[in-house]
């Protein structure tokens, strides 16, 4: 009979197993949909278009792969940029965005589905996200189960942070290199919690695919070394620990150099050094704990003392060569970036053009609630549930929410980065607290058995099981040695355990009242998560910065598509190699859509030239005119939002412009364009404020839209209406006056009637004097 019983139970078992893994294989399915579908509201409610400004170039380089092939996009040299130094886009570009997305193109024609490389790279980003919830899925299994991980699964699926940078038109890197990102961290953990080299491969593939796609990929390679000391220090190493470290750093520095734009980078620059000092330490434990498995104490004691002191030597000569090569740096080996992450004042005192990017800007406490929304009371949560029971995967997830918590206090863009440890941190929390609750309720049902009580029927139970086999595993470490003690412990019943489980379950049993309450708030918690996220997809993030749509007080659309007005107009009216100047924000889009040469540009690599625009912008006119003449500029763009009311135009950035041409050009001083501390551009602006080209170029003109020069974004009256330009033309405005484009004036027209009067003196002159000598022999 209990052979007969325990049958049952292995076939009831072994089916509902199979059920809960076929309903999460469907789930996953529809968190893939969900994650898709609802980053479309860009597309439905505009058009199939790419967005902002990075993506305009990710594109055009997409543009030239699928058409000229990968070793010309190697050696492409791109002069239509940055003129007149150009720039080579192989050796300067993150090529994962890239080739992902030409590999896609090519895929589909292969099967004979002709789609466009636009709408290829208009749908890579949703594509991606459903990846990117299917790698949480993994993630969040490994850390505490299948249960938590199909709710963080769900949850980044629809996490406003996320879809701000994957909706459909978001052709930046950054839509693979979420993916990516929690990929590399699924693998790692799978790797530490199995200790297979099969995974640890895959783990550095997966690492060298971030080098691939983007900057950030600097974060992993300093995260994984941090949780690596963490688990020496805490006592927590294993074989396991080592076999996920040591081939991620070897194998990952080894593909990641592979990389043009990292290069040399990946073993010269200070972000990489923790991953090698921390390699150095793994290898030292490594050999302390072998050592101690073949050593009597007493001979292990003189062994430690050899090792350390070699060790010692050994890490001292290291770090002797590291301050060298960081004493030769400026900035200390760090990137600009970096140290701005680490100084959050330091951009702002010594690189103000990485301050002045929006998205580098430290984020609101409203933007936490705009991007996270509820998740952030979760988290907290879920951080105190990854201590019951602490394993080296809830330990690193903790450390990921830790330092992606700071560095997005830091900078706006890295809430990109705590939205997967937020996800993943709630999945964890609200899993928990559903198995308390639901068990609660079972407990308390009337008819349930003793048996009935010691079971689980949601998904978390076989993800206990496997969080307890992995805690058992996590547990063992190479000092331990087979003992007498341990012996005798292995022999008693396990009667105990089972007992000791039950009667702490049977703890955690909460009133039914009060289990049924909090459900119902649980779900109503995730309603309004939903009614957000969906909000914020819809309204907050999927409107395309090329194109601009705003009701009026009778709920009519009104669209401003005045960019690609402006750009099509250049395109349309201009020469081919007619140099564009404005300011870098717009360079992308200048080359990609209107197909002319531009000065400056978004990667902003160098200062100087961005310097010497801001100069000129910020100059009086004939001054500016001279500065462009220089640089063979024939038209200059600027964007003006006074009539509409759009508030990111060039007037509104116009500090930036002079503080980033003041650092390289001293004569540009900011003072000399506020009054009392305050910037103005009523009649209380300073005459070098009126006077500047941005100002003109601007406000030409603007008193004739209503007769009182308005400012609609200023909400003040211009200071000066009525000037005339003497170096420049106005050759186009669009139709709400939000790009204005001027010509520069040839320098012909600008001094031909000084020409004439100095052509009518040495005529006089000459005459004067042929009339006093007389006439004289030409040959003599």
């Amino acid at each position: 009979m209990a052979d007969g019983e325990s049958s049952k139970e292995a076939t009831a078992r072994t089916l509902r197993n199979a059920f809960g893994n076929v309903l999460s294989f469907f789930i996953l399915l529809l968190i893939g949909v969900l994650a898709f579908s609802i980053r479309l509201f860009s597309v439905i409610k505009y058009e199939s278009v790419i967005h902002e400004f990075d993506p305009y170039f990710n594109y055009r380089v997409t543009q030239f792969l699928t058409k000229n092939g990968i070793y010309d996009f190697w050696n492409w040299f791109d002069d239509r940029t940055w003129y007149p130094l150009g720039r080579v886009i192989g050796g300067t570009v993150y090529p994962g965005l890239t080739l992902t997305a030409g590999t896609l193109w090519w895929l589909l024609n292969s099967l004979n589905i002709p789609l466009s490389v636009e709408t290829v790279c208009v749908f890579t980003a949703p594509i991606f996200s459903a990846f990117a919830s299917w790698a949480t899925y993994l993630l969040t299994k490994e850390v505490k189960g299948t249960g938590a991980g199909l709710t963080a699964a769900v949850l980044l699926a629809m996490v406003p942070s996320y879809i701000s940078r994957s909706v459909a038109g978001s052709y930046d890197n950054e839509a693979v290199a979420i993916f990516a990102l929690i990929f590399t961290f699924y693998l790692y953990i799978k790797t530490l919690n199995t200790g297979s080299l099969f995974y640890a491969t895959l783990n550095a593939l997966a690492y060298f695919y971030m080098v691939c796609s983007w900057g950030g990929y600097t974060f992993i390679i300093n995260l994984i070394p941090m949780h690596v000391l963490l688990c020496i220090v805490t006592g927590r190493y294993s074989s396991r620990l080592y076999i996920a470290y040591a081939p991620l750093v070897v194998l990952g520095t080894l593909l990641a150099a592979l990389v043009p734009v990292v290069g040399f980078n990946a073993v010269m620059t200070s972000e990489h050094f923790a991953s090698f000092l921390v390699f150095i330490i793994i290898h030292v434990v490594a050999l302390v704990y072998h050592v101690k498995g073949n050593l009597s104490p007493r001979m292990f004691k003189v062994a430690v003392t050899l090792v350390v002191s070699v060790g010692l030597v050994v890490c001292c000569a290291m770090i002797a060569v590291l301050i060298a090569l960081v004493a030769s740096s400026p900035t200390k080996g760090w990137s600009g970036r970096s140290l701005s992450l680490l100084d959050p004042t330091y951009a702002s005192k010594y690189i103000p053009i990485i301050a002045s990017v929006s998205e580098h800007q430290p984020p609101t406490w409203p933007s936490y609630f705009m991007d996270i929304n509820v998740l952030a009371f979760l988290v907290p949560a879920g951080i105190i549930a990854c201590f019951l029971p602490l394993s080296d995967a809830s330990s690193f997830v903790v450390l990921y929410i830790v330092t992606s918590v700071y560095f997005s206090g830091v900078m706006v863009r890295l809430m990109l980065v705590l939205a997967p440890a937020a996800c993943i941190m709630s999945g964890i929390a609200l899993s928990e607290a559903f198995n308390v609750l639901t068990r609660s309720i079972k407990f308390q049902l009337p008819g349930s058995s003793g048996t009935s009580q010691s079971r689980d029927t949601s998904l978390n139970t076989d993800g206990e099981q496997n969080d307890k086999a992995k805690t058992e595993k996590m547990d063992e470490t190479v000092k331990e040695r087979p003992s007498k003690k341990n012996r005798k412990k292995e022999k008693e019943p396990v009667e105990k355990a089972s007992v000791r489980s039950r009667i702490e379950r049977r703890l955690l049993v909460l009133p039914l009242e009060a289990s049924v309450i909090a459900i119902i708030l649980l779900v109503l918690l995730g309603a309004f998560y939903v009614v957000h996220c969906v909000w914020a997809a819809a309204e907050a993030y999927s409107a395309p910065s090329i194109v601009l749509t705003t009701y009026s007080r009778d709920g009519g659309l009104h669209v401003f598509d005045d960019f690609r007005e402006a750009y099509a107009w250049l395109s349309h009216n201009t020469e081919v190699d007619d140099k564009v100047a404005s300011w870098w924000d717009y360079g992308y889009q200048t080359t990609a859509m209107a197909n002319r040469t531009v000065i400056v540009d978004n990667n902003t690599w160098n200062n100087t030239h961005i310097a010497t625009v801001g100069t000129a912008m910020s100059s009086p006119e004939k001054a500016a005119w001279e500065i462009f003449n220089s640089l063979d500029v024939k038209y200059v763009l600027v964007v003006f939002g006074g009539l509409v009311g759009y508030p990111s135009d060039d007037i509104n950035k116009f500090l930036w412009m002079v503080r980033i041409g003041g650092g390289v050009f001293p004569h540009i001083k900011e003072p000399d364009y506020l009054r009392d501390g305050q910037y103005r551009i009523d009649s209380q602006a300073t005459p070098t404020m009126l006077n500047c080209l941005m100002y003109k170029l601007s406000y030409y003109r603007f008193v004739e839209t209503d007769g009182k020069a308005f400012d609609r974004v200023r909400q003040t009256e211009i200071g000066k209406k009525y000037f005339k330009l003497t170096h420049f033309e106005e050759v186009f405005t669009t139709h709400h006056w939000m790009v204005r484009i001027y010509k520069l004036k040839p320098p012909k027209n600008r001094i031909r009637g000084k020409t004439k009067k100095s052509k009518l003196k040495a005529s006089s002159t000459s005459s004067s004097k042929r009339s006093a000598t007389g006439k004289r022999n030409p040959w003599h």
